[in-house]
């Protein structure tokens, strides 16, 4: 939302303030100001002069001299504007001045500065200026010429400043205002912001009767179908239409709200949208059939065409506003070619109207088109403000004497829209706010706001136009804008005492951050939306279930259209760009979900899984990546040793160097090298590391839940052992005969060395162990080691092991 400040000076006249104290009061006070530009920020020293006399240059063709009457005195001017005419009126900067920039519409920050000079040898005190070098537009002045000067209206006032005399020594503020105050998307809401902030008196402008002495039903009819889409409906009737330039005054407040003036029609409905937030449109009655408006929804499949030329096909959902034939605007959006308002007009029908929010929203959305109309009904208009809106604009037409109006309006209001009224309670508004403010000077601050009190019922009256007050604490917060939320005290909280912590799953969760990043892997975060092509990336097989993607239905493109039910590509992504950048030894991890549709088409949300992603190039290797996966799950209370299986089978891993991550007889995630094809496919040149954890395996199986035994007091005894096997035997096999045989004596084990070599038969390769046994109540026994060892020799020879002595 931009608006004027100027605009918004007439209406608070007691307003005294630099933007930047409008900007820092306003936003105190809850209407969040953004920004402003001054639109004469790069203007300076510019003049309105008149030509006297044109001469032609001694040395140049495309040269003249003119001779400027600037009020104060002559100067001259030499100029290469080719539409400069003795007689005319100019802007004109003077010696020491600024412009914004150039013919083109360029812009130069701090402007241009003019210095007088010679040009080819002839004295010249200053320049005259296009509209483009007064920091504007052809758009906003359509009479400026496409390259030349801009010429001024024969009763421009020689030697006034022409920045003020255009309307441009104005400040555009801009708002974020948000969507349940309705009444800010309007300049008279702002206004009346700005009054209730400055504690100024706000003077809206005064509305009289118009119409002459005919009655508007005896010129049109007005039947609304659908109630529940048109809450009301308001039309009046212009004859002898006189289409003119708006007035001067019109056309600056309109170009300040970025809005070009057109002709006084046109520039009327747009003003009075602009005042009061309001749309109107107007229809050429002639072209009414039958003098009749039917407000309805559309027929399936039907097709109209609107102003912009554009074919729209239609549903059954959107609302139309019809005559008696054919369908002449789509409500609330955009008025039909077939009754648009052209220079022929001679009597034209006004509407404004009131249409629910949430219908335009949706209709706008489904033909493709958005208008400013639109964005201000789809956030719920008052019904109340259409009817005011509606005289304003009349009011208008007469004014400007754009026609005559008749008298009398067709309203169709089926359901009138009252205000609302809740308790005055301003011990509980102080209780909320901590606060000690007196009830006189709440009802103050609500008095500004033209809210009204009830003193007989103690009861706030709020008018339908505050949509956004509802209940105590809404009343509260208006309290607070205006006592200042700058003043309200620092206060502890009351109440009972709570201990607030993280929920199991975010404990452990943070616990997978702590691991990854004393591991030195850095967090990264990667899109949930993925394309369809990072299956073939990742060799998964036509057949693959992880291919069954949740398919977004308005995607950004097709880079983005599914959601991801793998979490490798945007970890291989991200690994890959680090690569090309020529980063050495990075590793990342990522704390992000899949989606799993659980039927397609998808007929219910998806399943949504937590991954802990783990990543890396450079120093480190498969193993490193297990010790990261072992730490994670020890630390988060898992205390058996996971199993290795290596026939994982995942097309993306390389075929001999990965395994599936099994717990309790589960599979809780995977690790292994990046297959080679699919690094390639990343651009990464380098041997990819990857390990995936599926989070809610992990949580359901976790536990903070410690037991804590005290320190031995015995020692310990260790024993080696060293053996050949087949290399088809994993050393997880080996351990698993340690945890079987060793007993509760064996309290730890070591692998210490693996060969294979010239002195190892060949198939086979050569373990060696480190064993510990301990016991905590006495000293160990020889008898007692070599039972243990016994039976952990005789299970592993019935593996196939062989003892080195």
């Amino acid at each position: 939302m931009n608006t004027s400040l100027k605009w918004i000076k007439e209406l608070v006249p007691g307003l005294a303030c630099t933007p930047q104290e409008y900007m820092d009061a306003m936003t105190l006070s809850g209407s969040k100001v953004e920004g402003y530009e001054n639109m004469d920020e790069d203007l300076d020293k510019i003049v309105i002069g008149q030509v006297k006399r044109i001469e032609p240059h001694p040395d140049a063709d495309k040269l003249v001299i003119c001779q400027v009457d600037i009020g104060t005195e002559t100067t001259q001017i030499v100029t290469g504007a080719t539409n400069v005419t003795e007689g005319c009126k100019v802007p004109v900067v003077l010696d020491g001045g600024r412009v914004a920039g150039g013919h083109d519409g360029s812009r130069t920050a701090g402007g241009i500065k003019i210095k007088k000079g010679k040009l080819r040898g002839v004295e010249s005190n200053g320049m005259m200026c296009s509209i483009e070098e007064l920091g504007s537009t052809r758009d906003m002045f359509p009479l400026a010429p496409e390259d030349g000067l801009y010429i001024l209206p024969e009763d421009a006032p020689v030697g006034a400043d022409a920045v003020a005399y255009l309307g441009l020594d104005d400040t555009v503020v801009e708002y974020e205002i948000t969507s349940n105050r309705v009444d800010c998307f309007s300049v008279l809401g702002i206004a009346r912001e700005a009054a209730a902030t400055f504690g100024k008196e706000f003077v809206p402008p005064v509305v009289t009767a118009t119409g002459n002495s005919e009655d508007v039903n005896d010129y049109v009819k007005v039947t609304v179908q659908d109630p529940d889409l048109c809450s009301r409906y308001t039309a009046r009737v212009v004859k002898n239409i006189k289409i003119a330039p708006s007035p001067e005054w019109m056309q600056r407040r309109l170009r300040a709200q970025g809005i070009r003036p057109i002709n006084n029609l046109v520039d009327i409905t747009n003003y009075v949208m602009e005042e009061y937030g309001q749309p109107m449109h107007a229809y050429d009655l002639d072209t009414i059939e039958g003098h009749e408006i039917i407000v309805r929804r559309a027929q399936k499949g039907e097709t109209f065409v609107t102003l912009d030329g554009q074919e729209r096909t239609l549903d059954d959902s959107m609302l139309m506003i019809c005559d008696g034939k054919k369908a002449v605007g789509l409500a609330g959006i955009m008025g039909g070619e077939n009754s648009m308002i052209t220079d022929s007009v001679k009597t034209m029908l006004f509407e404004a109207a009131c249409f629910d929010g949430t219908n335009i929203r949706l209709s706008s959305k489904k033909v493709g088109l958005r208008t400013d109309a639109s964005s201000k009904f789809e956030k719920g208009l008052d019904p109340n403000n259409a009817i005011e809106a509606m005289n304003r604009a009349c009011q208008l037409i007469e004014e400007l004497g754009a026609g005559e109006v008749v008298g009398g309006v067709v309203d169709v209001y089926p359901k009138v829209k009252e205000g609302r009224r809740i308790p005055f309670e301003p011990e509980k508004y102080n209780r909320l706010l901590g606060t000690s403010i007196e009830p006189a000077d709440m009802l103050s601050y609500f008095a500004k706001l033209e809210l009204g009190y009830d003193e007989a019922s103690n009861e706030i009256l709020v008018p339908s136009w505050r949509q956004d007050l509802e209940c105590d604490a809404d009343l509260a917060e208006e309290v607070a804008r205006f006592f200042g939320y700058d003043k309200i005290p620092t206060t502890l909280p009351s109440g009972e005492a709570t201990a607030g912590k993280l929920t199991f799953k975010l404990r452990i969760e943070g616990v997978a951050r702590d691991i990854a990043e004393f591991c030195g892997f850095s967090q990264g975060m990667t899109y949930s939306f993925e394309s369809p092509k990072v299956y073939d990336k990742l060799l998964l097989p036509a057949d693959s279930p992880l291919r069954r993607a949740v398919v977004i239905s308005n995607p950004l493109g097709e880079d983005f259209s599914i959601m991801r039910t793998i979490s490798l590509n945007g970890m291989l992504t991200s690994l890959a760009t680090n690569f090309n950048r020529r980063n050495k030894n990075v590793r990342l991890y990522e704390l992000g979900n899949i989606y799993l549709p659980k039927q397609l088409p998808v007929t219910e949300l998806p399943e949504e899984r937590m991954q802990f992603t783990l990543g890396m190039y450079g120093e480190g290797d498969f193993y490193t990546m297990k010790g990261v996966i072992e730490e994670f799950l020890y630390k988060v209370g898992m205390k058996c040793k996971p199993e290795y299986a290596p026939k994982s089978e995942k097309p993306f891993l390389h075929p001999g160097r990965q395994a599936n991550v099994i717990y309790d007889g589960t599979v809780i995630g995977y690790l292994g090298e990046v297959h080679p094809t699919v690094a390639a496919n990343y651009d990464i040149k380098e041997r990819v590391y990857v390990a995936v954890l599926d989070m809610p395996e992990i949580v359901s199986r976790a536990s903070f839940d410690h037991k804590y035994e005290g320190i031995a007091k015995f020692p310990a005894a260790a024993r080696d052992i060293s053996m050949i096997v087949p290399k088809s035997v994993l050393a997880g096999d080996i351990e698993k005969v340690f945890d079987a045989k060793g007993g509760k004596l064996l309290e730890k084990y070591e692998l210490f060395d693996v060969y294979e070599g010239a002195q190892i038969k060949p198939g086979y390769k050569s373990l060696a162990y480190s064993l510990s046994f301990r016991a905590k109540d006495r000293n160990l026994e020889e008898a007692d080691i070599t039972g243990a060892m016994d039976k952990i020799i005789k299970a592993l020879e019935a593996m196939g092991a062989e003892l080195r002595k």
